[in-house]
Parts: structure tokens; C-alpha cells; sequence
């Protein structure tokens, strides 16, 4: 039997371009997008979309019973700044509707389901440079609460009932399909639109605060490739470290710079600040390119190349 393809919490950054890949390996049957919010991107006029709120339990049944998904892709979350805005929302979102749809792949017998972790399972007391796999996990903001807790759960879910749940810890994302949305490494991707229409852009990061940032290419892979991988070969059941590349404003400005040499940037720091300034500088992921063979393909000079290249 052909695998069905439920894709939750399609409609963000990392959900658009795995919705169209999956479209491209199973089929375009095969996929069904959903999210609380529709979209206008061609992409989600070529498999079948429902919208689907992870916090009604019915809604979540129905669309279940309907589409009977045998690996299931669950992406809803509200991101880190969003989250500090709305700290109860966050917490809401981001755990019930994780447990809603866990129990739900228990029920219809889900064959596999992936979860996203991120960075900001990590606080302040974390190793910064290197960040180890298993290391202090003491984060400060609703959105790294509620991933460090969400990783408890899946390994707790797989150990108790036996659901094959794979994650990784997402960095900083980097693409150019779909715009910013509410994250604290958003500037990384808003510059590259800044540099292009307006030739400056006002950052909401100090100059020198280098966060793990990787491009939706390779993220979208690393998410294909642990959720495809061999059940055996999945030996950490809360969630991977996966690297791409660490940089800062400063360093990001000055390789643009050599595309756009006119491109200015000032430095505003906002909120966002201290969330960055808890997030590691560098991650280790060792064990997720000796477990399942993760391995990136853009460095900062390729990144830059394409976004701009893509965005023009």
C-alpha cells in the first residue's frame, strides 16, 4: 500500500517547501496539506488542503478518518517571538495540539511521525560553542519551554506506545519561498528582501550575535531524509542536533555586500536580543551525521548566492 502523507501546519516557512518535495516523491495524490490559516501558494493547489485547527479534537478526528495518513508531519507551532508575545497561546498551541495529534497517530495506527525540535531547547546555562547533543537543557522563553518538553514527550510516546516519532532540533532557517514568520533568526532571511528592494535594512540583532542558521534546503532534506530513515537506525527519540552554518549580521552583511557593494545596515536591537543571546553560537551534530548520515550542503557563501539569486 502506498504511504499517505499528512502534512500539518503546512502553510509556514518549513511546511511550504516540504509539502511541494513530498509532492514530488509520493505523488500529488498521495499528500494532504492542512493548516489553521489557507494559502494562496501554487503549491497547495496540486494535492488536496483541509484546514485544520490542532486544537479541536473533532476536526483532528475527522480529518483522520477521512484521509487514514500513514506518516504524518506535524509542524504547527507558534515561533519564538510570537510565543513571547502570547506566552498562554504559546504554551497552548504548542503542547496541546502536539498531545492531540500524538494521541491521534496512537488511534489510527500512524506508521511514522516527525516532529520539530529547535535551538531554543537551550538556555542560557548551555554550552555555546559546540552545543554538545546532550547537555543542559534550562530555556528561557514559552518556545523553548514548550520544545525541551515536547522532546520528554516523544521519547516518552515511543518508549511507552510505541510510536515511531523522529525529530531534529532546527537552527535558524534560511529560504526563499515563503517570508519570515515571527521567529528571533528571521533577520536572515527579511535582509536578503531588504538588500534587494530597499538597498538597507535595520536589524533587530546586535552586529556580532552569531547564531546555528542552515538553508530550507538542507532543513527540508534533514526532515525527508530522519523521517525515511530505517527505524533502527533512529537511536535519540527526543530530538537530534543537526548543524549548517554559524554566522552573525556583520558577517552576513559583508558577503552580501560583495553581490550588492552599496548594501548598508544599522543595528536596532530589540526584544529579540535576549532570545538570541540564550541560543548556542555552534551546534554538534555528530551523532545525527553517524546515526542516519546527515550531512549539509550550503556553506555562508553558497547560501548567499542563492537567496539572492532566487529573489531576483
Amino acid at each position: 500500500m502506498k504511504d499517505k502523507i499528512l502534512v500539518i501546519g503546512a502553510c509556514g516557512q518549513v511546511g511550504t517547501e516540504l509539502v511541494e518535495n513530498l509532492q514530488q516523491i509520493y505523488g500529488n495524490s498521495q499528500v494532504v496539506a492542512s493548516d489553521v490559516r489557507t494559502s494562496t501558494h501554487e503549491v497547495f493547489t496540486q494535492s488536496e488542503f483541509v484546514q485544520l485547527d490542532v486544537l479541536d479534537k473533532v476536526q483532528i478526528k475527522n480529518v483522520f478518518q477521512k484521509y487514514q495518513p500513514t506518516i504524518v508531519y506535524h509542524l504547527a507551532a507558534l515561533l519564538s517571538a510570537t510565543a513571547e508575545a502570547k506566552p498562554k497561546l504559546g504554551w497552548e498551541l504548542n503542547m496541546d495540539g502536539t498531545f492531540n495529534i500524538f494521541d491521534a497517530c496512537i488511534e489510527h495506527q500512524v506508521k511514522r511521525i516527525f516532529w520539530p525540535s529547535s535551538i531554543a531547547v537551550f538556555g542560557p546555562t548551555t554550552p555555546a560553542i559546540h552545543t554538545p547533543q546532550r547537555t543542559i537543557l534550562e530555556p528561557n522563553t514559552v518556545y523553548g519551554i514548550t520544545k525541551s518538553t515536547g522532546e520528554r514527550y516523544c521519547e516518552y510516546y515511543h518508549n511507552r506506545y510505541k510510536l515511531d516519532v523522529r525529530s531534529i532540533r532546527y537552527p535558524g532557517l534560511i529560504g526563499w519561498k515563503s517570508l519570515p514568520g515571527g521567529g528571533t533568526t528571521d533577520y536572515a532571511v527579511d535582509i536578503f528582501h531588504q538588500a534587494l528592494k530597499q538597498g538597507q535594512y535595520d536589524c533587530f540583532l546586535g552586529p556580532t550575535t552569531t547564531l546555528p542558521m542552515m538553508h530550507m534546503e538542507d532543513a527540508v532534506r534533514a526532515t525527508l531524509e530522519i523521517t525515511e530513515a530505517p527505524s533502527n537506525a533512529i537511536k535519540i527519540r527526543s530530538s537530534y542536533n543537526i548543524a549548517g552554518v554559524s554566522f552573525n549580521p556583520e558577517e552576513l552583511t559583508q558577503e552580501i555586500q560583495k553581490y550588492i557593494p552599496n548594501f548598508t545596515i544599522t543595528y536596532t536591537p530589540d526584544h529579540r536580543q535576549q532570545i538570541a543571546d540564550s541560543w548556542p553560537q555552534s551546534i554538534d551534530d555528530h551523532i545525527a551525521r553517524a546515526d542516519w548520515g546527515w550531512q549539509e550542503k550550503y556553506n555562508l557563501e553558497k547560501l548567499v548566492v542563492n537567496m539572492l539569486d532566487n529573489l531576483k
